[in-house]
């Protein structure tokens, strides 16, 4: 099934995969439409950073893995209850983890909604 329902630059014909990063970013918008979506994102972000910052300050190294176990769990939790689709991480994991990070720090400093029309999301 195409993307968009047309093929565009960075996507191939045969297997509707996604081969560049430029052709994912706005994919990775689209999948992240609705603002309680992204807001589960930042949410889970920034506890993350956050563990991850107890983590070595504190030098409990468990806190590592709780660190990266909530960064993903709201952001599935937002692809589960609200956008109703399959989280990119699944498919696309390094591509979708400089994603989260790129929306979260664009959001933190006011530029996220330049990109989000950019890639055809209202708000």
């Amino acid at each position: 099934m195409p993307i968009e329902g047309t093929l565009s630059v960075g996507i191939s014909a045969m297997s509707d995969k996604i081969d560049t990063y430029a052709a994912f970013w706005p994919y990775y918008l689209r999948e992240h439409s609705r603002a309680a979506t992204r807001n589960l994102h930042y949410f889970g972000t920034a506890l993350g950073l956050l563990l991850l910052l107890l983590a070595i300050v504190l030098g409990i190294w468990w806190l590592v893995l709780v660190a990266i176990v909530s960064g993903y769990l709201f952001a599935w939790i937002g692809h589960m209850t609200v956008e109703h689709n399959r989280p990119a991480t699944f498919t696309y994991p390094v591509w979708s983890l400089v994603s989260d990070f790129r929306m979260f720090f664009l959001w933190c400093g006011g530029r996220l909604d330049g990109e989000l029309k950019k890639a055809g999301v209202s708000g």
